[in-house]
């Protein structure tokens, strides 16, 4: 069984420092929580899992309007658990590339 099935059915700790992120830039902890269940895979450094997931958003942000918004979280996996280590949050509008999870 490969590392992103697995995921799917681990305990999901959300950090103290992703949840500030999370708060400053945008996204919810459910919507966390879905990229990682659900998001595409994107390439990591330091030994980190990167996941992306591209959010309808339909609305401003900052006094300007984005259609879309893409959500990048950044995870370990510790004994079993996966760890958030920080989330970014992009606006704009996607192409839909790589929509589906590997």
């Amino acid at each position: 069984m490969g590392i992103h099935k697995r995921e799917n059915f681990m305990e999901i700790q959300i950090d103290l420092h992703t949840l500030e992120r999370a708060e400053e830039r945008g996204i919810s902890e459910e919507e966390i929580r879905e990229v990682i269940n659900s998001g595409f895979s994107i390439s990591a450094k330091y030994g980190r899992v990167g996941k992306a997931k591209i959010f309808e958003f339909k609305q401003k942000r900052y006094d300007k309007y984005y259609e879309q918004k893409r959500a990048e979280v950044f995870y370990t996996i510790k004994e079993e658990v996966i760890v958030t280590v920080t989330v970014y949050v992009f606006y704009g509008k996607w192409e839909v590339e790589n929509e589906y999870p590997v």
